[in-house]
């Protein structure tokens, strides 16, 4: 079996940053991916546009050249499958890792289909977007049910639920909004919530107020069914159904904390946020580190590609025992 320096889990955006600075520092590289490279990008809104500008959401010193400030899904898939190919990234896809296990000075990382492969530091850059926050409701995991929005056409003319008020579930419901799609959205609290992006809370304020978007505020889902949706309004009790041929359940993701306690880190039993060093991000394994919004435990709005593509040269720093780039913005809040 090769040894290799570093093993990387996560082919996402800081995954392969992880790599590119692998290579820059001369170490032999594996990185293994559930599904295909940049995988959570790909399972985006087809329409969807970063929030941060291309620039700040560039990797290995490659220039991000596009014609407007921020890239939509389809550039950014591109950027960051040309930058695997310019620094010739070691990489198997579709290889979804269930353990890492150290013995001695080595770490063996087996996947589900039971290969091995074997390295002297691992790094966990496995994000969160494959692992959706489940309302575990009767008929969750119904076809018509999904944790994921893809884009509008499908879903013209018919009645569509969407359960959350973030970011995601508002820009979905204005695009479906926009195709003729009859729109409620249902949420735990009395309003949209306050991190949404400030130049779409009046838009979806003033189609709330036109009657375009309906919303069911201060209510939970309790049940879905094939045509449609039971809710329960959190204050009066009151029980409602409302037509539903599909659903979006768009209520955020978070890390496997169940494939990080499997690899042996410790996390913290309310915010499932692992232990690990905040200048070097080595855990609580020697030679075993997290890099990127993994590190972010339920917390998954502090951390995204801006900050977290910094994580590795921090990384690979340590790992050859030069002085540790300063992170330029670590998570203290969590």
């Amino acid at each position: 079996m090769q040894t290799f320096d570093v093993i990387i889990v996560g082919g996402g955006p800081c995954g392969l940053a992880a790599g590119i600075e692998a290579t820059k520092a001369g170490l032999s590289h594996l990185i293994l991916e559930m599904g295909s490279l940049t995988e959570s990008i790909r399972q985006y809104p087809r329409r969807m546009r970063f929030f941060s500008t291309a620039e700040n959401i560039e990797i290995g010193g490659l220039p991000f050249s596009i014609s407007s400030v921020k890239a939509g899904r389809d550039e950014a898939l591109q950027y960051y499958r040309k930058a695997a190919a310019y620094y010739k990234l070691n990489f198997k896809l579709f290889q979804e890792v269930w353990a890492v296990h150290k013995e001695g000075d080595l770490f063996t990382v087996t996947t589900k289909t039971g290969d091995r492969y074997q390295a002297r530091k691992v790094i966990m850059a496995t994000g969160y977007f494959t692992r959706p926050r489940w309302l575990g409701v009767p008929g969750e995991n119904l076809p018509h049910v999904s944790h994921y929005y893809d884009e509008p056409f499908k879903y013209s003319f018919t009645n569509v639920v969407i359960v959350g008020a973030s970011n995601s579930a508002v820009e979905a419901a204005l695009e479906l909004y926009r195709h003729d799609v009859n729109i409620t959205i249902v949420h735990r609290g009395e309003d949209f919530r306050s991190t949404v992006k400030y130049w779409l809370v009046p838009d979806v304020k003033n189609r709330v107020k036109e009657g375009r978007i309906k919303t069911v505020f201060d209510s939970c889902v309790t049940q879905i069914d094939e045509k449609t949706v039971t809710v329960n309004n959190l204050k009066t009790g009151e029980e409602t159904q409302l037509p539903a041929d599909f659903v979006f359940i768009l209520t955020g993701y978070i890390p496997d904390a169940d494939l990080l306690r499997r690899c042996g880190i410790a996390l913290d039993p309310t915010t499932n946020v692992p232990v690990y060093n905040k200048e070097t991000f080595e855990t609580n394994v020697p030679g075993l580190y997290v890099c990127g919004t993994v590190l972010a435990g339920i917390y998954t709005e502090k951390v995204f590609i801006e900050n977290g593509r910094e994580h590795a040269q921090a990384i690979i720093d340590h790992i050859v025992g030069r002085e540790v780039h300063k992170v330029a913005e670590l998570i203290d809040r969590i």
